[in-house]
């Protein structure tokens, strides 16, 4: 690779790669893909895999600080998960879950869950990935009060600037914009709230004010709405990637979980992004020790092994569908998947032996301390998250928090570097976003911070800023 004097990433691809390259802009439309990096740089073909590192079609070797798509929390290439998909592939590749019918590894993986999981979350409805799980969510939490005699109960809450997911109902209940409007008007009766933002709160208010204003509002429209007219109430409890895990003051969790127990809504918590250990917690919400009515996992839950998810919900609102005519309408064909559900199973022993949630609170808290020397510079204008999932937001001008012109592309710039240097970064415009696998060393750590600080150098350098 070459470092071209537009900042762009001029690569040397070998034959092989190119004719892939022409293959997959022919044949494949990507999922959620940037054709202009493409323009800019080609396909990127990703060959194999090895712990914290990923290697492309010509044999190139990067750092993966994302986990490829926060997912492949134990590494790449774990035999020993491969071995248990193997063992169970030789007893019955698929059965499904349907009408009456289960698999015994997908029983015992709900037992297990039913262990792991916070407070009295007891039992797994498996679905294939996170925006299946948010679905089947909001599905299970409108019936439930439509099968309770509750019929008016229909509206969903949700938080601006919210992602959980693609499909209609997912994509109803998110607060990008950008996102939702190719598809509106989409699914009706969501309902959109103000969500708290310690950094860039939409009234300009501090953290703490911030968090007040957004629990306020939220009173004020279920109010408005009506309580008796409101299902469950979804949100992620540290907002993922697309603004950058802002994390909420203390108190603001446990009283937005207060508020919709006093006017009988329930909870949804998406955790498809920040549970499974990330934060330094089994999951986010431990954090605040507030359990909700549903909990949404996936991503990470089947490591990257498997496309996977899963609904954990109470007991009380399972037996709700056990009755005989009152049964959950909803399901997916390879819901609950046994070899899927194998490598499920062989990643919770992984965690258990090698103690990754602990590991991750240590790391996480060693790559905190260690980002806090990108202070130095002046386009930095906050450094935030949790655990290892941790974001550095780059401003004009860290005073006033003026955002950079975006048509510069300061972001992608310091994510080209990083890339010509060895290093997967994500970017979601000049948010810088990490959120490397559990397995990662104080060393890598290291390795990290130097490429993002040897980016944001250069960029200043080659925008003239500061």
């Amino acid at each position: 690779m070459t470092k071209p004097e537009d900042g762009k990433l001029e690569i040397e691809y070998s034959e092989r790669t190119q004719a892939m390259q022409r293959d997959a802009l022919q044949y494949i439309l990507f999922s959620l893909g940037n054709y202009g990096d493409i323009q800019s740089s080609g396909v990127k073909i990703i060959e194999r895999g090895e712990g914290c590192y990923i290697y492309d079609a010509d044999g190139r070797k990067y750092l993966d600080t994302f986990a490829s798509l926060l997912t492949t929390i134990c590494g790449h290439h774990r035999p020993e998960v491969h071995q248990a998909m193997l063992e169970q592939m030789r007893r019955i590749e698929f059965y499904p879950i349907y009408h009456d019918c289960l698999t015994p590894v997908v029983i015992e993986l709900a037992k297990r869950l039913a262990d792991l999981a916070p407070g009295d979350l007891e039992v797994s409805f498996f679905v294939s990935d996170g925006s299946d799980a948010t679905e089947s969510a909001i599905k299970m939490a409108r019936q439930y009060f439509w099968e309770q005699g509750e019929k008016a109960r229909r509206k969903i809450l949700y938080r601006r600037n919210s992602y959980h997911g693609a499909s209609f109902g997912a994509m109803s209940a998110t607060g990008l914009s950008w996102f939702r409007e190719p598809q509106e008007p989409l699914t009706p009766g969501f309902v959109q709230v103000m969500a708290p933002h310690p950094y860039r709160c939409e009234l300009g208010a501090d953290p703490e004010e911030s968090a007040r204003l957004a629990l306020r509002n939220t009173e004020a429209i279920i109010n408005w709405e009506g309580p008796h007219t409101i299902a469950a109430m979804i949100l992620d409890p540290v907002p993922g990637s697309n603004v950058g895990y802002p994390v909420p003051p203390p108190f603001y969790l446990p009283e937005l979980k207060a508020l919709c127990q006093e006017h009988g809504i329930l909870t949804i918590y998406d955790e498809i992004q920040v549970g499974m250990g990330k934060t330094g917690k089994m999951f986010c919400c431990e954090h605040w020790d507030v359990v909700p009515d549903f909990l949404c996992l996936a991503k990470a839950f089947a490591a990257g092994f498997a496309p996977m998810g899963v609904v954990l919900t109470t007991a009380e609102i399972a037996d709700v569908f056990r009755r005989p005519g009152h049964e959950f309408r909803h399901g997916y064909t390879f819901a609950g998947h046994p070899i899927c559900a194998a490598a499920v199973l062989a990643v919770l022993d992984i965690f258990e032996r090698e103690h990754l949630v602990e590991r991750a609170a240590k790391m996480g808290a060693y790559l905190g301390e260690r980002l806090k020397a990108l202070w130095q510079y002046p386009i930095v204008g906050d450094i935030r998250g949790l655990g290892l999932l941790r974001a550095v937001e780059l401003v004009a001008d860290p005073e006033s928090r003026a955002p950079l012109d975006p048509a510069m592309n300061v972001g992608g710039f310091v994510r080209d570097y990083c890339y010509r240097h060895g290093m997967i970064l994500r970017n979601n415009g000049d948010i810088l976003v990490l959120a490397p696998p559990l397995v990662v060393t104080r060393e890598l750590i290291d390795e990290i911070v130097a490429n993002i600080e040897g980016g944001i150098v250069a960029a200043i350098e080659h925008f003239g800023l500061g």
